[in-house]
């Protein structure tokens, strides 16, 4: 469906921008709204449906905006809200929609908010953060664990004598959805920006709002239990089951409450950053019926470890299980993750262009919708090897040497081959664009027609017209090769045949394994793919679409 069309999210692709890396426009080093709307054309031709702007509001920038201080003001750094306003104005034009980062399970240490809140155990908004009182002992209320810092995710305030919970850094206090006043503020918070004109939200770990009232301790993980599906794994959180801190049962309470409010405004949608144990089945419950979030995705693709055929099937079998009036997305990179290419290749191994555009296919052909992170469709890689004195990201920082962190994916982005800083600015960058980049820069890539910029384009393009693509059910083929993931997507009397060889090899596919005939799209076939009357011979990392001929 177009951007213009009711339900238009239905297989929408959302191009996520991560405006400190997008476009710098006063040349300060670091991307701006007017950075933005300059490009606006860029991602209109793309083939894109709207964007996710990731947080650009007031914040100490601790966390690089995800600890927000003002919910309703445009950080100086990035523009002014008229600015934004222009953003808006300049992406509707376009035929794109435009969704807000929303941070509402914690806010900065230096919001108003807590400022009142953490001064005295009597004041207004006293009840507005998770406060716990210590143990006897003076240590903490439980046995939670902090995400960013691998210690306790209590941290003591003594204006209070309490301690307060924090699921990230210590300058991120959760705050208390228990309270209505909470809740309310949250929602007044939507209907600022809706009443401005965007048309929705992403919201950031959805699942987290609500924690156990009685703050009972996390079980230990043992044998047999889910394995925690998230992005953090060089944590003790996975010695825990994350049972009390996280996905409480009246968080989907408020989940209603939020849809009720986008029900106000029409045409807008939602979309929900979902972790957990079991996250697939977890988003599914979260976007159930049309009461719920309207759409959802979890790490499962984000992983370094599903980079497999066997381990996207049993995603997709999943998906086809549990989403049966839920409507799924699909997330293959973010800024919180290593670049795909890197993330699904071997150490040392060489930049494979053809394997880039396989995986794009792959992401962008399943049932649901699709979030494109910038960067992805120039097939950038990811920056490996950043010393320390050049990390930004407090994840980075905390966990090095043992873990990348996340700088190597928010690198800005190359705009032109001959410019300085590869055209993302002028100025001195707030991350260094290495001379690698100039070689992947948009300008370069416009003038290949075998680009990955201009193959994503076209594929895009093609997707958006295409009805059995955008709103058609997935059947998923069995009894291939192992290295093979292959799919059909039917709607009325469309169907269209996928197969993707995920492997470093060489692979066959018999003709007689498909029911009818089938007529190939050759502008939409990897390169190299040979078909004969009997055999279609797949080269390593490859893939081929076909529809049923009539």
């Amino acid at each position: 469906m177009t951007a213009g069309s009711q339900e238009w999210w239905r297989g929408a692709v959302i191009y996520q921008i991560y405006p400190r890396s997008f476009n710098d426009s006063n040349a300060d080093g670091i991307g701006d709204l007017q950075g933005i709307i300059s490009k606006l054309e860029y991602i209109a031709k793309l083939g894109a449906d709207g964007i996710w702007v990731s947080p650009f509001l007031m914040s100490p920038q601790e966390d690089y905006g995800y600890d927000i201080s003002d919910y309703k003001t445009v950080d100086p750094m990035f523009g002014t809200n008229n600015d934004w306003k222009a953003v808006i104005d300049k992406a509707h034009e376009l035929g794109l929609k435009v969704l807000m980062d929303m941070v509402f399970s914690h806010t900065s240490n230096q919001h108003p908010w807590f400022l009142e809140s953490r001064s005295d155990t009597k004041n207004p908004k006293a009840d507005w953060y998770l406060w716990a009182d210590p143990k006897a002992d003076g240590s903490p209320p439980n046995n939670w664990i902090c995400r960013f810092n691998n210690c306790s995710a209590w941290t003591w305030e003594p204006r209070r004598k309490q301690y307060y919970f924090h699921n990230f850094l210590a300058s991120q206090p959760d705050l208390n959805f228990h309270n209505p006043e909470v809740r309310e503020a949250a929602k007044d918070v939507m209907r600022f920006w809706l009443d401005l004109g965007v048309d929705g939200f992403r919201f950031d770990v959805v699942n987290f709002y609500f924690q156990d009232k009685e703050l009972r301790d996390n079980p230990p993980f043992t044998e047999g239990d889910p394995k925690l599906d998230d992005i953090f794994e060089s944590s003790p959180l996975y010695l825990q089951r994350q049972k009390y801190n996280r996905t409480r049962p009246e968080n989907l309470e408020f989940i209603k409450e939020i849809r009720a409010l986008l029900d106000e405004y029409p045409d807008t949608t939602s979309i929900g950053e979902v972790s957990d144990d079991d996250n697939i089945r977890l988003a599914a419950s979260y976007t159930k019926g049309m009461n719920h979030l309207h759409q959802a995705y979890t790490p499962f693709l984000l992983r370094p470890d599903n980079n497999n055929a066997a381990l996207v099937r049993k995603g997709l079998q999943i998906i086809e299980t549990e989403f049966d009036d839920s409507w799924p997305m699909w997330a293959t990179g973010n800024h919180d993750v290593q670049r795909i290419i890197t993330r699904w290749s071997e150490e040392g191994e060489a930049y494979n262009a053809d394997k880039v555009k396989t995986l794009m296919v792959l992401s962008a052909s399943m049932r649901g919708s699709v979030l494109l992170y910038q960067g992805d469709e120039l097939g950038l890689p990811e920056v490996l090897d950043m010393p320390l004195e050049m990390l930004r990201d407090p994840l980075g920082i905390a966990l090095y040497p043992e873990a990348p962190g996340r700088d190597g994916c928010r690198v800005p982005l190359p705009w032109a081959k001959d410019q300085e800083n590869a055209g993302f600015s002028i100025g001195q960058p707030w991350l260094p664009v290495p001379h690698s980049f100039h070689e992947f820069a948009a300008d370069v890539q416009e003038a290949d027609e075998n680009s990955v910029l201009n193959f994503t384009r076209k594929f895009l393009n093609w997707r958006r017209t295409q009805p059995a693509m955008v709103a058609g059910k997935l059947h998923l083929l069995e009894d291939f090769h192992e290295d093979l993931v292959c799919y059909e997507r039917e709607l009325d009397d469309q169907k269209l045949t996928f197969v993707f060889n995920l492997s470093g090899n060489p692979l066959k596919v018999k003709q007689s394994d498909f029911e009818g005939t089938l007529r190939f799209l050759a502008d939409l076939t990897s390169e190299g793919v040979e078909v004969t009357d009997s055999t279609i011979k797949m080269p390593a990392w490859s893939f081929f679409i076909a529809e049923e001929a009539k």
